[in-house]
């Protein structure tokens, strides 16, 4: 999420807008990966002490996903507090991207594991302290459901979506064990458990597709705006005489640059900063966070062609 804006303009034919990612990401990371690593710590001792195998799957799931969240919380630091200067162009934010594409890989196998262990407690019922493995499962519950509290929101990074799915699949393992273990005590109807499991894993799959297609296009730079609205928006600045070589992508989910080249008509040059000013408005109303706009007049025809050369 952007905590500011820097906003540079220039007086010739070029003009930048950066937006950077805060630290607001990096804290909820590190809240969440702590929250989920004492969770891990409760469940794993509770399956200990009361012989539930399923309280320590969940605790193991538990841990598999705290790792992920502090491989995601460790990217975002990184590009917040690394990435200046020259030597990256834009900062290190790719590394949120990259950590949200191996937490999507890694909810994958999680189906697996839920797949495998509701497979194993079909085959091999267990008898466990009902009532200990319920209060430890309920509170494994509320850690999911305080972590989904502070990750929730519409201004979700990529890193923080991933999170994000993968604690559903957790409450949904909380959940499965606290079923389960009811079901078994009361009605000996092992078949909800398994079932229960199964749906966990189609929720798991969608999500690991979900953030594996979002940083996937990340890295395949594919637009994040609509070219034609852009360009249409655009070429009704008065000035603009045609709109070309229109590029958007995003650096991460955050950052989302821009470049054009702008022919204008306007007759001085305070009219065409004013036509490179009003672009750069529209583009970030557009959600462009940094953008650069070459223009020339539309009556130099052989430095249009020239600037076409250079794409």
């Amino acid at each position: 999420m952007t905590d500011y804006e820097l906003t540079h303009e220039t007086d010739g034919d070029e003009g930048h807008s950066h937006g950077q990612t805060g630290e607001t990401s990096s804290r909820t990371l590190a809240a969440v990966s702590v929250i989920n690593l004492l969770g891990f710590v409760a469940e794993l001792t509770g399956g200990l002490l009361f012989g539930s195998v399923a309280l320590l799957s969940d605790a193991f799931h538990m841990l598999f996903d705290a790792l992920a969240y502090v491989m995601a919380f460790a990217a975002t630091y990184i590009a917040e507090n690394y990435g200046d200067g020259d030597r990256w162009s834009y900062g290190l934010h790719r590394l949120e991207p990259t950590a949200a594409f191996l937490n999507g890989l890694l909810l994958l196998p999680m189906v697996g594991f839920i797949l495998w262990e509701s497979y194993q407690r079909f085959l091999s019922p267990i008898e466990i302290g009902t009532g200990p493995t319920l209060v430890i499962a309920f509170g494994g519950l509320l850690v999911n459901v305080a972590s989904v509290y502070i990750l929730q929101g519409e201004g979700m990074s990529l890193n923080e979506r991933g999170a994000f799915y993968h604690l559903l699949g957790d409450a949904g393992g909380s959940v499965a064990v606290i079923v389960s273990t009811v079901v078994v005590e009361v009605t000996g109807l092992r078949i909800v458990d398994p079932v229960t499991a199964g749906l966990i894993a189609a929720v798991v799959t969608w999500s690991a597709v979900r953030v594996l297609r979002d940083s996937g296009a990340i890295f395949l730079q594919r637009t994040p705006i609509d070219g034609e609205v852009l360009r249409d928006r655009l070429g009704e600045i008065d000035g603009v005489a045609t709109v070309h070589d229109l590029h958007t992508w995003q650096i991460c989910s955050q950052l989302t640059v821009a470049t054009v080249h702008v022919q204008t008509d306007a007759e001085t040059i305070a009219d065409a900063d004013a036509v490179v000013c009003r672009a750069h408005e529209v583009l970030a109303d557009q959600g462009v966070d940094h953008a650069t706009i070459e223009r020339c007049s539309a009556a130099d025809t052989h430095g249009f062609h020239r600037c076409n050369l250079s794409h």
